[in-house]
């Protein structure tokens, strides 16, 4: 098993206490130069854009519970630098980057070949940066890059259409990056159908609204949408970049998406923290079968689980009293969490949740991991959750380290 970090940088109060942004980034730092010493694969950064406070002044706030602010990472590139040069060994990923703020794929893509025409000057530079995108998780990020309807059509089908406004954007990131002179008109048409709609009467609305606002005699079973991007031939620069120091990692379980973006080069995938089961498992079959080719064979570890971990081995306690100090804390922090993001998240996904957490002492917290995951899973490990007090958060990595992960490998 294989053993990455994730840092959220999130900026919200926690039992009455929210440092300055100095210090968050401070801590910060200070856990990323710990995970490289301790030997934790990668670490991956959470991006935010835009401040979740002033969102809830909105018409639609989309998080409109949250107190402060998602996460301070709103430029991956910039702080990706700093990481590289403040560490040894550890690789650096972004958890997730949306193609769909900053200018959009095209600028996403240009600045990435940016980085590593830098990042690869040294010869003997090998670790990778890993970019992990997608549509962003919080739609008000996007919204001030045009990505809103454009008319009372895109308006009623917008839950489906801005999906497929990702899948666009997916083609002329990846295709960019492979060095490709590209056009709008080379890129992927939408159109809607069914297919598109969770049930008949989203679709009905689709179709009535063009109806009405065509002045159709009958209703369409296709219905083309006009591309967002448009642009005519352009090549992303510099070139000459190492193409060996770029992962992908795809943010979506969109299972049509998976298999297109592996069209145009080797694209990785995330799951969902609370993801089933047979998801995960029905997602590494299909990732075995249309994972490109340049990648080689498909593994499980392509994938990162990403865990939460309430791990507490304070010294002066007993087993049984870490035990019940680790799950107290974790109940604490949950409870925040989803009170923070009430009304944000498909309560049926909720109600299918899979349990994204592992608590208690280190012989507890070994045998949850060794039970729910695969010997050949990438577990990602969230140990800043809703907690500000770095100390205890490197102290809790050093423990994972040195009791956890070697009792996990005992038991696989």
């Amino acid at each position: 098993m294989l053993f990455d970090i994730f840092l959220s940088i999130c900026h919200t109060p926690v039992a009455g206490q929210l440092p300055s942004e100095a210090e968050m980034y401070q801590n910060f730092f200070t856990q990323l130069e710990a995970a490289d010493a301790l030997g934790f694969g990668t670490a991956w950064v959470a991006q935010a854009h835009l401040s979740t406070e002033v969102q809830k002044r909105n018409r639609q706030p989309v998080v409109p519970h949250w107190e402060g602010e998602v996460g301070l990472c709103t430029d991956f590139f910039q702080l990706a630098q700093l990481c590289f040069a403040r560490t040894q060994r550890i690789e650096v990923g972004s958890a997730v980057m949306s193609l769909l703020t900053h200018g959009g794929p095209v600028s996403v893509a240009e600045r990435t070949g940016a980085f590593l025409a830098l990042h690869g000057l040294d010869p003997t530079e090998e670790r990778r940066l890993r970019i992990g995108f997608s549509a962003g998780r919080f739609e008000f990020m996007a919204r001030p890059y045009g990505i809103v309807p454009h008319d009372a059509v895109e308006e009623v089908a917008w839950p489906a259409l801005r999906g497929q406004i990702f899948a666009e954007a997916c083609e002329i990131f990846l295709r960019l990056l492979n060095g490709e002179v590209l056009s709008s008109e080379m890129v992927r048409e939408t159109v809607l159908t069914r297919d598109n709609f969770r049930s008949d009467d989203d679709w009905k609305a689709v179709q009535d609204a063009v109806v009405e606002r065509d002045s159709l005699a009958a209703a369409l079973d296709a219905i083309p949408i006009p591309r967002r991007y448009e642009f005519e031939e352009i090549k992303t620069i510099p070139q000459e970049w190492r193409q060996e120091l770029l992962d992908l990692v795809l943010g979506s379980h969109d299972p049509e998406l998976q298999v297109a973006c592996n069209q145009w080069r080797p694209v990785k995938t995330f799951n969902l923290s609370i993801t089933l089961p047979e998801v995960i498992e029905a997602t590494h079959t299909r990732m075995r079968e249309c994972y490109h080719s340049d990648g080689g064979p498909w593994q499980r570890h392509y994938m990162p689980r990403t865990v939460m971990v309430f791990l507490n081995e304070e010294p002066g306690l007993t087993a049984t009293e870490r035990s019940s100090a680790a799950r107290e804390e974790a109940q604490q922090a949950l409870g925040s969490y989803w009170a923070a993001l009430e009304g944000t998240i498909d309560p049926m996904k909720v109600a299918n949740a899979a349990d994204n957490a592992v608590i208690g002492n280190a012989e507890e917290v070994a045998g949850q991991l060794a039970e729910r995951f695969d010997s050949e899973d990438c577990v990602m490990a969230w140990f800043d959750f809703f907690n500000h007090d770095s100390p205890r958060v490197v102290h809790n990595m050093e423990v994972f380290m040195s009791k956890v992960v070697p009792q996990v490998e005992a038991l696989q």
